[in-house]
């Protein structure tokens, strides 16, 4: 439905000092600090998760060398969704119009509404980061206790029990991802990179992580954590994170958080002949997700 000039009827009066409600701030590209961007020319991308050698055994004199063998563990797909919003103005409204060029205002809204579809859809990987209903190519969600390993056991991306944000989570999750193993169970050399939060943790993120001493004590010791320049990315505040007591450590795993652009942002606009409105549109394809569960640590709060 075009909007129409009884939809706009403050506008066309005059003597209207200002109009507001469309020209907020917002918080931008927030998931640059979570994904990697990749382009991509496909309706869907997948990357498997290849399985390498085990440990070398040892090898008795005058014996045969021992062959080990290679496959694929799992594969993670991406399918691209296409994110597209309108309007038409008639032409009427568009004539009528006092005080500035209609199409130009409510095309910086279109912007805004879908740049804010991009942040929440980049957040839902980590808002659904314990839900089982949303799996990764393992079967599993991003954060569990038992993903399976290809030879066999599991590992964990997630505290054993479940904590809120303070130094002893803190410290025993980068001590758990300092001890992650690949597909064949060997330990494999990650580190957490930066501190994920959302707004409501931001402050007691910046305690943890800024003081010199160790925070909300009396004692005298060091913050082990900023002296051993653990997390040297620091704390990152994603507004868009729903959960207020969930945080999250993104790790250095290559291949982790991918976002895919299949066709980037754009916009358009034309004329309809028979009703002379105007129409404005706005459309992008992308997709968001992750393909290793290493690359985070995280706890839902207690």
């Amino acid at each position: 439905m075009a909007i129409s000039r009884a939809q706009l009827a403050k506008e066309l009066e005059p003597g209207l000092n200002a109009l507001f409600g469309m020209e907020y701030d917002r918080y931008e590209n927030e998931h640059s600090e979570i994904y990697e961007t990749e382009s991509s020319d496909r309706a869907f991308e997948e990357e498997v998760m290849l399985v390498g050698f085990g440990n070398a055994p040892t090898k008795s004199e005058g014996s045969g060398v021992s062959f080990d063998s290679a496959n694929e563990a799992y594969t993670a797909r991406y399918t691209h969704e296409t994110i597209a919003l309108a309007f038409a103005l008639t032409e009427e409204a568009i004539e009528d119009n006092l005080y500035d060029r209609l199409g130009a205002r409510y095309t910086r809204a279109l912007a805004r509404s879908m740049a804010h579809t991009k942040q929440v859809k980049s957040a839902a990987t980590l808002n659904n980061a314990f839900d089982s209903s949303f799996t990764g190519g393992d079967g599993k969600e991003l954060c569990a206790t038992d993903h399976p390993l290809a030879m066999g056991g599991t590992f964990s991306n997630e505290l054993s029990t479940a904590a809120d944000l303070n130094e002893t989570s803190l410290e025993n999750a980068l001590i758990d991802i300092s001890q992650f193993v690949d597909e064949r169970n060997m330990i494999i050399a990650l580190r957490g990179m930066k501190l994920i939060v959302p707004p409501a943790l931001k402050f007691i993120a910046d305690r943890l992580m800024s003081s010199t001493q160790r925070p909300g004590t009396a004692d005298n010791d060091v913050n082990a954590i900023n002296n051993m320049g653990m997390l040297p990315d620091g704390v990152v505040v994603n507004h868009f994170l729903t959960d207020t007591d969930a945080f999250f450590i993104k790790t250095d795993a290559p291949n982790g958080f991918k976002m895919f652009e299949r066709s980037p942002l754009a916009t358009s606009m034309e004329a309809d002949f028979d009703t002379g409105n105007m129409r404005f549109k706005a459309r992008e394809r992308y997709s968001f997700g992750f393909s290793d569960p290493r690359c985070v640590f995280g706890s839902p709060g207690a």
